[in-house]
């Protein structure tokens, strides 16, 4: 019986990776780096989980040097202390978002957040909705300050399972992206994914169903709680 449900964050709750591209050039022109992230590198750079993770791989994959560890971790404040000004004036959740928190809080099954950002950014996210994700009820929010081992690795998810007391076959993830499905499915927890506009061309074989989007699963219907205790490996 499905007693929970695992939320990712950025691109399962709302299309968020377009800000935090845009918070991340802003800080790259501010500093004087030069740097400029595209949609389209900015879809590859997203393979890597982690926003100093993607900083160190692209400063790697470029030949750039003299950019120390602590150079990274400064950048990346800076992005994220702007991804929170710049949140509110483009953000919205995805569509079937809300109506599935609502339905899973009116029939008591839990809620959690497993993500690789900060969780600083859920809190944002949810300011900039305007409590529509309704934070204050999900029982664990797990991100990259409690977990820095990053997506696939499945350490977020097993945190929040332990956070909740509850067994992988009595939750279920959902995800957006290729290295979020590998994450839950190596916690053992079965996993819907909703791909979202940078990870439409990812590999989400591995996931136990796929859906376009949580208000529609491809038949005119919602994502429902009997939907998701229904889906099996």
């Amino acid at each position: 019986m499905l007693k929970a449900v695992i939320f990712d964050v950025d691109g399962t709750l709302a299309e968020t990776e377009e800000v935090h591209r845009e918070a991340f050039n802003v800080v790259f022109e501010q500093s004087g780096l030069g740097w400029y992230w595209s949609p389209e590198l900015y879809r590859e750079l997203l393979k890597v989980t982690g926003g100093k993770e993607r900083i160190r791989h692209f400063t790697r994959s470029e030949g750039i040097t003299g950019i120390s560890d602590e150079d990274i971790a400064s950048l990346h404040r800076l992005k994220t202390t702007r991804y929170a000004e710049l949140l509110p004036q483009s953000v919205e959740l995805r569509p079937g978002v809300e109506r599935l928190i609502d339905e899973c809080l009116s029939r008591s099954i839990r809620l959690a957040i497993a993500t690789t950002t900060t969780e600083a950014n859920v809190e944002a996210l949810d300011q900039a909705v305007g409590g529509a994700l309704k934070l204050s009820q999900f029982e664990a929010i797990v991100g990259g300050v409690t977990v820095p081992e990053k997506k696939p690795s499945p350490q977020v998810y097993e945190v929040a399972l332990a956070k909740l007391g509850l067994k992988p076959e009595e939750a279920i993830a959902i995800e957006d992206a290729r290295a979020g499905v590998l994450a839950a499915r190596g916690a053992g927890l079965r996993c819907l994914a909703s791909p979202s506009f940078y990870t439409v061309e990812h590999d989400l074989s591995q996931a136990t169903a796929i859906v376009d989007r949580l208000s529609d699963r491809g038949d005119g219907k919602p994502v429902t709680v009997d939907y998701l205790d229904l889906l099996s490996d």
